[in-house]
């Protein structure tokens, strides 16, 4: 804590019992220019926060994001309903998925961060349903198109999104994922191992 007559003292007690009267998480975003899984800032402070306070009461907050990027059109979502409005606009979107393509290296790493910052909101705020990884899996991994571009310019952007949907299964976030679409990654992690073995 610091403050009029403190030069910082420890004061955890304090924040937690502060914590724990938290009832709503709010984020607010006042820019088109970044949206809540462009960053890992978003799910380290606000999904955080949902986190902190759940373990302490036992109860999550209700999560809130508050939109005015259009001043004269304000809006305010559910966690879970603007992370469903961002995943259809933008990380799906085949249109973004191919000007990331474009842009080579980075872009292969721009999906894959993508996918880091939704596992990121999803473990701290629990957001993301299970259909939104069978699409991440769809469009990531099994298109055709992506899966050269990953293999061709960041295999190892292919290989962190494979393990970060198995993970996703594993800890039981994607709760009942189809067997076939595990298989599958299984095999493209399998296969992504190997060709980074051959390569170094």
């Amino acid at each position: 804590a610091d403050g009029r007559g403190l030069d910082g003292r420890e004061a955890r007690t304090d924040m937690e019992r502060s914590f724990a009267r938290i009832a709503v998480a709010v984020k607010n975003q006042d820019t088109r220019e970044h949206d809540i899984v462009d960053s890992d800032d978003y799910f380290q402070y606000h999904g955080g926060m949902v986190a902190m306070v759940r373990h302490l009461t036992g109860a999550a907050p209700a999560a809130y994001v508050g939109d005015s990027a259009m001043p004269h059109d304000v809006r305010t979502r559910t966690l879970g309903e603007e992370t469903r409005r961002v995943f259809r606009a933008r990380v799906v979107n085949p249109k973004w998925i191919a000007a990331m393509r474009r842009h080579g290296y980075k872009g292969a790493f721009e999906l894959a961060a993508t996918v880091d910052y939704l596992f990121g909101y999803d473990a701290t705020a629990g957001v993301v349903d299970d259909w939104m990884y069978e699409h991440l899996a769809a469009a990531y991994v099994f298109d055709a198109e992506t899966r050269e571009f990953l293999e061709r310019s960041n295999p190892w952007a292919l290989r962190g999104i494979t393990e970060r949907l198995l993970e996703a299964a594993d800890r039981r976030l994607w709760a009942e994922p189809d067997p076939a679409t595990l298989d599958r990654l299984r095999d493209t992690y399998l296969a992504s191992e190997g060709d980074l073995e051959e390569t170094q």
